[in-house]
């Protein structure tokens, strides 16, 4: 009998921490960190990281029915955009190139936070466009102070804001 008082025991230990060891590689599997070093020199790892999760799920050949190409989903136009911002060569046929999108999707984050001055509002921005957001900022319904969104019209772009978010913090548990 004192045999099975101990075993019992020893077993439901045992499980649990199987099962925890389980959720942990689950995790390391779903939140993964491919191209390190250049997200990493973006110096906001955590968010880069999560901004990928959300939009393509680490898909390099993603592509939206918006447009929106590989990893972090960036559309041709605003690659662009920030390719004659950086004073670099547009080159559109590599936005499927995991480096070269990463590159180019965290400077337009860099971007979007130094203009919105918010995570939230670059992330709505990010999603939704930086002029719908500027629009939403002046409108007094949406904005008291006119740089951060306390209401998000678009129930897509409020989703994203808030999965991004809970993703951030997965990377940042996991990660540091």
């Amino acid at each position: 009998m004192k045999k099975r008082a101990v075993l019992i025991p020893l077993i439901a230990v045992s499980l649990v921490l199987a099962a925890c060891f389980a959720a942990w590689i689950w995790l390391l599997t779903a939140f993964p960190r491919p191209y390190r070093e250049t997200v990493e020199r973006s110096g906001m790892s955590s968010l880069v990281y999560a901004v990928i999760r959300a939009e393509s799920s680490f898909q390099e050949d993603a592509v939206s029915s918006a447009g929106a190409v590989g990893l972090m989903q960036i559309k041709p136009a605003t690659a662009e955009f920030i390719c004659r911002r950086e004073g670099i060569l547009f080159q559109p046929e590599r936005l499927k190139e995991g480096e070269y999108n990463i590159f180019l999707g965290t400077r337009y984050l860099l971007y979007l936070m130094e203009r919105f001055k918010n995570t939230e509002t670059a992330l709505a921005a990010y999603n939704a466009g930086e002029g719908t957001v500027a629009k939403w900022l002046r409108d007094r319904e949406m904005s008291s102070d006119g740089m951060t969104l306390g209401k998000i019209p678009y129930p897509e772009t409020a989703t994203y804001v808030k999965k991004v978010g809970k993703f951030k913090k997965i990377y940042e548990f996991l990660y540091r």
